[in-house]
């Protein structure tokens, strides 16, 4: 149960509405008691009337017109609750949400690292679904369903206590096997949850990767795999149901055994003078109002176990510890001629060797610096750490002499823009694209968009900057996704620049593009390029060579393509490359 305890702490800012939707609800329980007690006193008075022994037309009215104001209270009273129900729903619904898409945001990027899209969202989703159903199940039955349950009991006690107690004993008897059947349902329900979480998570990747699962005919793989983790569900849900339905037996079982004693007993007792007909009209519609609550257990007990095994991942998320705070101030002027130093750095990523070794580096204001190195030699993993998206193993990073340590990662990012290798656009229009993270005019996106060599294609498209450019910028061609992430790290305009592979798929014409619209963005930057083309990287000021996860060596393209090492056979693969294809085409 200490995921309910988390769930009740949790909704702690949302205590005022539960309190005044309690009491709300507690005044229309009682006022189910009202009807069966003036019921008893209408027909006693309509008996007495029978059987000549008097009998009040005044009272009887009089008790009529109390039940008919009864009920129009109790229905104003209930349209009031659902409506603050609604409300609290909503308000539900956010907190809950935007505290999980808070965590989210302040994870470290390991986390994101070793989790599917699909399967954060599906977790999110059932979390808040079983918290809100827990919480709803809360507020509208347990405390209405316990008070009301104890107020029958006492009213039947004044009249026969036998039949009190026999009511009574349905109570523990019901919830001791609703108890084992809801404990039954939740073991299952984190199965199930596990299976449900790979079948969302694997929808999402096929969704995001269409292209590829069609051009690989891979459909049927794809669709079986979904049909045998949703018949693995299916097989767990049918375990649940039999046991559901085995104890609902018993549960029902065991009622209409108890009922039947409760019956006969007050059939008895009336036939025998000793209950009016009035007090048996009284017992029986509180006998009757008894059960309901006892269904209501039932479905609050399953409820809780849905609430503990639903919650499970979204506490086990919230838990997480946060290593990035958005919301600090961020000075944004800190480091306009910034530099970049890394002293004896090492780095491993979870469950890996070190793939950075003692590696220290200096990059100097407007310097334009070329990382180059075998796939998987760390090039990659030098940006990760320059962005803060990783902290070293050991060793320091400096920005301008001041350690990342003591920065924020909002501090560091700041100076920073990054152009990707991958186009890294939300399927939103251009003009959101392009001002992201920037309050910027109409004017200033379009000197952007003409500064990185877009603005021809832009001001073409059916909407111009309102053009929207679908999921991962999938309407425009490789080299238009490129010139738009350029404009917006123009618009940006931060101190640091780092282009990683940012040309590395594209065409030679688009390469030529971007390369124009690169070079307006260069200038006057501290520049950290990653390339394998070496067409890109020839008018850099500094290489630096990454082999293994050491640096291994640095220069100026100059020096380093004359003197042996992985630079130079880098360089002379790919010179030889092109020479053999020119050759092969006798224009060599």
């Amino acid at each position: 149960m200490k995921n309910i305890a988390k769930i009740i702490r949790i909704s702690k800012p949302l205590y005022n509405i539960i309190f005044v939707l309690s009491v709300l609800i507690l005044v229309s329980a009682a006022f189910e008691l009202v009807t069966p007690l003036l019921s008893k006193f209408i027909v006693d008075e309509i008996v007495a009337k029978m059987q000549s022994k008097g009998g009040n037309l005044n009272r009887l009215i009089l008790m009529i017109v109390l039940t008919f104001i009864a009920s129009i209270f109790s229905a104003v009273v209930t349209s009031v609750t659902n409506r603050l129900g609604d409300h609290f729903v909503g308000k539900l619904r956010q907190f809950l949400t935007e505290k999980f898409y808070n965590k989210v945001l302040t994870l470290p990027q390991s986390y994101f690292d070793s989790e599917i899209s699909g399967k954060i969202v599906n977790q999110l989703n059932r979390g808040i679904a079983s918290i809100y159903g827990f919480l709803n199940t809360a507020t509208n039955f347990i405390l209405p369903i316990f008070l009301q349950s104890l107020f029958t009991i006492i009213v039947l006690a004044y009249y026969n206590v036998p039949i009190a107690i026999l009511t009574f004993l349905l109570f523990p008897i019901y919830l001791s096997l609703s108890y084992y059947s809801s404990v039954r349902w939740g073991r299952e329900e984190i199965q199930k949850n596990k299976y449900e979480d790979i079948s969302r998570g694997r929808m999402q990747e096929v969704i995001s990767n269409i292209k590829v699962v069609k051009s690989f005919n891979n459909e049927k793989t794809e669709y079986s795999f979904m049909s045998k983790t949703l018949s693995e569900i299916n097989k767990i849900y049918a375990r649940q149901s039999g046991t559901f339905h085995f104890f609902d037996f018993l549960r029902n079982g065991s009622l209409q055994i108890i009922l039947f004693g409760i019956n006969a007993i007050v059939f008895y007792n009336t036939f025998k003078g000793s209950l009016s007909i009035g007090e048996m009209v009284l017992i029986l519609q509180l006998v009757n109002q008894a059960r309901r609550p006892l269904f209501a257990m039932s479905f609050i007990l399953t409820q809780i176990q849905t609430a503990e095994s639903g919650s499970k991942e979204f506490f086990e998320i919230l838990t997480l510890p946060s290593v990035e705070f958005y919301d600090s101030k961020v000075k944004s002027a800190q480091f306009d001629h910034p530099t970049l130093t890394f002293e004896n750095v090492s780095f491993k990523y979870d469950k890996s060797d070190m793939v950075l070794k003692d590696a220290s580096l200096s990059l100097n204001m407007n310097e334009k610096v070329a990382l180059v190195g075998h796939s998987g030699a760390g090039k990659s993993t030098i940006v990760n750490l320059i962005l803060k998206f990783y902290v070293p193993t050991s060793g320091q990073i400096y920005i301008n002499k001041t350690p990342y340590s003591k920065l924020t990662h909002a501090a560091i990012r700041n100076a920073i823009s990054l152009v990707f290798q991958e186009n890294e656009l939300f399927s939103s229009t251009i003009r959101e694209n392009v001002g992201y993270g920037q309050k910027a005019s109409e004017k200033e996106i379009i000197n952007a968009l003409k500064l990185a060599n877009a603005w021809e294609f832009v001001k073409k498209l059916p909407q111009g900057l309102d053009s929207e450019v679908g999921e991962r910028g999938v309407r425009l061609s490789g080299g238009q996704k490129q010139r738009i992430q350029i404009a917006r790290a123009l618009l940006k305009n931060a101190p640091i620049l780092i282009l990683d592979e940012a040309t590395s798929s594209l065409d030679a014409r688009s390469e030529k593009e971007v390369q124009e619209g690169l070079v307006n963005l260069m200038k006057n930057k501290l520049v950290l390029i990653i390339a394998h083309r070496f067409s890109t990287i020839q008018n850099v000021d500094k290489i630096v060579v990454v082999d293994g996860g050491i640096i291994v060596d640095s220069g100026s393209p100059q020096e380093l393509a004359t003197k042996p090492g992985v630079y130079s056979d880098l360089l002379r693969f790919q010179i030889d490359g092109n020479k053999k294809l020119l050759e092969k085409f006798e224009l060599y």
